[in-house]
């Protein structure tokens, strides 16, 4: 009896060191592979957007396409901190690059997709920046990659609201943008 035991529960580690660790070991390499590609795609547009000093329908479409070309599905946010040059300053002071003196207000996803929305006339909204405003955007996996089943099973570590990929850059626009 307890040969016949010891067999089965060694069949049975041979199986799991046979399968299932070479398939976890697949599924983080494909999150790794995964994560690369989101944080350049990321960071491609905020590059995009910083030097040209506007965020296009085009160029927005572009990055979820590249990011969910991986498989997963995404949460993208997009923060920007828009330079406010009529601050109603009581100083001496007349500069707007004298420190601390510069005050931002902040633009989110949702207001910059339905400006988008609502100048796209010509096929391609645009929302366009000035010099000095600041551009954040992050993008986080909102469904659950085979690495996060496969790890959850295991060691019971995953719950709602935990992500495996995730991606973020930021920038200083360094051009206006201008409508053509």
């Amino acid at each position: 009896m307890s040969d016949s035991l010891i067999t089965v529960i060694a069949i049975f580690l041979a199986a799991i060191l046979m399968f299932i660790f070479p398939l976890m070991s697949i599924a983080e390499r494909s999150d790794d592979i995964s994560q690369l590609t989101v944080q350049s795609a990321v960071t491609e547009f905020v590059n995009t957007a910083v030097g040209t000093g506007k965020i296009t329908m085009n160029e927005y479409n572009k990055l979820v396409s590249k990011i969910e070309a991986t498989g997963n599905k995404y949460d993208v946010e997009i923060e920007i901190k828009v330079l406010d040059e009529n601050i109603g300053k009581k100083s001496a002071w007349t500069q707007k690059q004298v420190i601390g003196e510069n005050n931002y207000y902040s633009v989110y996803t949702s207001q910059i997709m339905n400006y988008m929305a609502s100048m796209e006339g010509d096929g391609d909204g645009v929302y366009t920046m000035k010099e000095g405003d600041i551009i954040s955007v992050s993008a986080k996996n909102s469904n659950k990659t085979l690495s996060q089943t496969i790890r959850g099973i295991f060691y019971s570590i995953s719950g709602n609201g935990t992500y495996q990929i995730s991606a973020q850059s930021s920038g200083m626009v360094t051009s206006n943008g201008t409508n053509n």
